[in-house]
Order: C-alpha cells, then structure tokens, then sequence
C-alpha cells in the first residue's frame, strides 16, 4: 500500500496545501486543495473519497475533482462520511446555488456522484484493504481513520483535540507503523486550540502518552507561518518519541 501526502497544511499560501491523503492510485482520505497536485489522468483513477468532517479546508477540491472528471467518469465516484458530514455537503455545497448537485447528474438514476454513509466504529473493505472509521474530538462530527493492508498500517487523526477514543481505538488492534496526527497551533495558543477542537504541541504530548504503540509520527496541520514554532514545541513536548513535520508530496510505503 502507497500513501501520498497531497496536502497537510492548515492553510494555503506559497507551496502550501490543505488536507488529501492518497492511497495507492485509487482512494482519497479528504479532498482539500492537495487534490489540486494530481494530474488529470490521476483524478481518473479515484474511486472513493473518505471524509473526515464537514470543513471547507478538508473538502474544498471536491467539487472540482468531479466536475475536472466529469466527462469520463463511467462508474460513481463515492464519498464517505458520517451523515451530518454528508448533510452538510448536500445542503450548503451540492445544492445548485454552489455547484451542481452531482449526486442528480447526468440524471438521478445514473450520477457521476453518490454518498455512502458510515457512523464512527465502521469498517470499509477496499480490496485488501481496510479503513475504519474513529470518532475524534473536533467542533463539528469529526473522525480519523485507521487503514490497514497485509503489509501495514497507518492512523490519521483527521482534525481534533484531547480525546481518549482515538487512542483507544489504535491501542485495540496489535500493530500500527505510522501515524499522521496534527498539531494546529502552538502552546501559546491553548485556549484558541481547545475552542476550535485542535491540539498544541502540549496538548498532543498528553494524548500521546495514551498510545502503546511506537510508529513513526508525522505532525500534520500547522498554521501557516507559525510551522517552526509548533514543531520545535513538539520537539521538546515529544521527547520520548521520534517526530516528523508532514509535507505535501511526501511518499510512504506500508
């Protein structure tokens, strides 16, 4: 299995993109403006999105990945989420005052889009392939996922704060080897970050301590300008453990 860092900011500005993950060729775990760094012959290939909650910065290409593959698509591309994620798109997003509603075109009986809904504790099989759903701490419904293959296992914490669920969950299962998960403002911001259902560098060293497994971390999310200070506070807060800053176009093989 092969995941590919599309994006993993908190923000845009310069090189910076907002939240996709891709797996192998075929799967996107959000749809922020990372998709923006696939080619056209690669948006082809996307068969499933899986979303982990309802804002913008985690959706934000959606729309243009459908109608950019529009005229070729020959099976539905699905999106995953929970119900209040996929509520929210149809309502505010695919509604026709936005941009078409894609889960109606070329026509209701055959869309280039349908929804598929999940709840927190569901397991999606994609060939060999597992993704399960978790709920995490955020302001809106908000999950992360586990993602499994015969060969590896990766975790993303999508957007969230303390929490107890998350690290629960990955310590339920006997392997993980990598683990993506955010720190989106530094300690000086704690009130802010705990208001906004985020982790500082602070807040994330507590939940770690919660997690039996030693994969390698990559810390995803900082806002932007403020990525040197956020990981050096991770640096000193995680010292028992070995941390990475994630970046768009990083590679990984499980």
């Amino acid at each position: 299995m092969k995941l590919r860092v599309l994006g993993c900011s908190g923000g845009v500005g310069g090189e910076l993109r907002t939240t996709s993950l891709l797996i192998d060729d075929d799967i996107l775990i959000d749809a922020g403006s990372g998709v923006g760094e696939l080619s056209l012959e690669e948006m082809h290939h996307i068969r499933h999105v899986f979303l982990t909650h309802s804002h913008l910065d985690h959706f934000s290409f959606l729309p243009l990945l459908v109608d950019s593959i529009f005229p070729s698509i020959r099976e539905p591309l699905i999106v995953h989420g929970q119900p209040e994620t996929l509520e929210a798109l149809q309502k505010h997003v695919f509604n026709w005052t936005i941009w078409p509603d894609f889960a109606k075109l070329p026509t209701e009986e055959d869309p280039v889009m349908k929804y598929k809904t999940l709840s927190a504790g569901d397991i999606a099989t994609m060939g060999d392939r597992t993704l399960e759903m978790i709920r995490v701490n955020h302001i809106v419904p908000g999950v992360g996922y586990r993602v499994e293959c015969p060969t590896g296992v990766f975790a993303f914490s999508g957007d969230t704060t303390t929490n107890d669920n998350f690290w629960d969950v990955l310590n339920g299962h006997d392997r993980l080897d990598l683990l993506l998960v955010e720190a989106a403002f530094a300690n000086a911001d704690v009130d802010l970050s705990k208001r906004a259902g985020h982790y500082t560098p602070d807040l994330l060293a507590d939940d770690l301590k919660k997690l039996k497994h030693q994969p390698d971390i990559y810390i995803t999310h900082n806002k932007p300008g403020h990525e040197s200070i956020i990981m050096n506070e991770c640096y000193k807060a995680i010292a028992d453990r070995e941390i990475k800053p994630a970046s768009s176009g990083q590679v990984f093989t499980l």
